[in-house]
């Protein structure tokens, strides 16, 4: 979700995450992100997919959660799972475009392979990726390794 917030909201997006969190409590977010550094979204997709979106890059939500005043206890990178999602929802859309074309139209019926087929590919080639961040107020909410996410 936070690919929807737009870059302009990043800190106040942070900040509100802090007002809200208890001081032992940890956040999870979970996004999609680009592995480079910070760039602009695909015209096609801000024109006829997500008006508004922002994929943003690793550096710039650690630069908004520092000034939010949080702390991130951990980052994982999955590189591969949402390509394989993806390919998933292009074949069930597959299965069912007679129906789509019949509610939606053609032209949406192309947009959304083109869409999904891009997509795809830029995480198989590692251009996007999935990040999830840990975050927290306080330093001592989490153990100091994984160990316990595996229990």
């Amino acid at each position: 979700m936070f690919e929807h917030v737009g870059r302009p909201y990043f800190e106040a997006y942070f900040r509100k995450i802090g007002e809200l969190l208890e001081r032992d409590g940890v956040v999870l977010l979970h996004t999609i992100g680009r592995s480079g550094p910070p760039s602009v979204t695909n015209a096609w997709i801000t024109k006829y997919i997500f008006p508004g979106g922002y994929i943003p890059a690793l550096s710039e939500m650690t630069a908004a959660i520092e000034k939010a005043g949080l702390l991130i206890n951990d980052v994982e990178i999955l590189r591969f799972h949402y390509a394989d999602t993806l390919k998933a929802w292009a074949e069930r859309f597959a299965k069912h475009r007679a129906q789509f074309v019949e509610s939606k139209g053609e032209t949406f019926c192309r947009m959304w392979e083109i869409y999904l087929g891009m997509c795809e590919a830029a995480f198989r080639s590692s251009d996007l990726v999935v990040y999830q961040v840990q975050l927290s107020k306080a330093k001592d909410v989490v153990p100091g390794t994984r160990d316990y996410l595996y229990r």
